[in-house]
């Protein structure tokens, strides 16, 4: 498998299950069934979800990570 769809797959996957979680969570508090749950757990896991990126270093791609509630990039 790619580096590239590594990152891609690994994006996917961080979004879903931070989305999974705050759609439940919030539907949970809140009874009723809305868009705007959605929305917002959307919105939410879009901010708090690890983005991960390529960067091409010394003619090697690397697989980098940028978190809010990290400083600076995490080469993995």
């Amino acid at each position: 498998m790619k580096l590239k769809h590594k990152v891609l797959i690994l994006n996917f996957v961080c979004f879903a299950v931070l989305f999974v979680i705050l759609r439940f969570g919030i539907g949970f508090v809140y009874k009723e069934y809305s868009f705007f749950i959605s929305l917002i757990s959307a919105i939410a896991a879009s901010l708090l979800a690890p983005k991960f990126a390529l960067v091409n270093k010394e003619g090697k791609e690397k697989m980098v990570m940028k978190w809010i509630f990290i400083k600076g990039f995490r080469v993995l």
